[in-house]
């Protein structure tokens, strides 16, 4: 990983790719059962589509930090969420952010951790431990680990077995998030 012009490069990029259409969102918000007041982190959000999701759930008295390397999807996503519960701002999960320990309920990651390499991996589970408040939830949405018409190649992918073998935290439940993915949830 390398620092140019004040963008972070994993050469692993995303900007202008979505997973947002092939997701049950539905189900996905149902199973994180978020309630009003609630801090969230989407970590690796893209266009911020489910910050955007959460800051309706989170309410007046939440916050949700909407957080990704690139800093011109933050850019936009900043301008388009003026006066919300949303904040963006430009970084890396996988790295220390500038959050305070214990401070969050959730941290949330969708189709992300694919692209970690083994040192990314480790910093970013440190930084979750760091970041989620006792009991509070890390989800962390994949592509499953079969042939799709989109995505990584196979051995890039995690199978929740695999997922559960190296996210150090109780592994808590596994939800189908759609044809192609799932969710699998984490508790500090």
């Amino acid at each position: 990983m390398s620092e140019r012009g004040g963008e972070i490069d994993h050469n692993h990029h995303h900007r202008g790719k979505s997973s947002e259409i092939f997701l049950d969102k539905n189900r996905l918000l149902a199973s994180l059962s978020i309630t009003p007041g609630q801090i969230i982190l989407d970590a690796g959000c893209g266009n911020g589509y489910m910050s955007k999701e959460f800051s309706k759930l989170t309410g007046e008295l939440g916050k949700v930090y909407a957080l990704d390397p690139d800093a011109i999807s933050i850019d936009a996503l900043k301008a388009e969420t003026l006066n919300t519960n949303i904040e963006a701002f430009v970084g890396d999960i996988t790295e220390q952010i500038d959050l305070g320990a214990s401070s969050l309920d959730l941290v949330y990651v969708s189709t992300v951790i694919h692209g970690f390499s083994g040192t990314q991996l480790t910093g970013f589970v440190n930084e979750v431990k760091r970041l989620l408040k006792p009991n509070g939830t890390l989800a962390i949405v994949e592509i499953k680990k079969e042939d799709t018409p989109f995505g990584p190649p196979l051995d890039k992918r995690f199978s929740y077995e695999r997922l559960k073998a190296v996210i150090d935290l109780k592994p808590t439940q596994w939800v189908e998030v759609g044809e192609f993915f799932y969710m699998q949830l984490f508790e500090n």
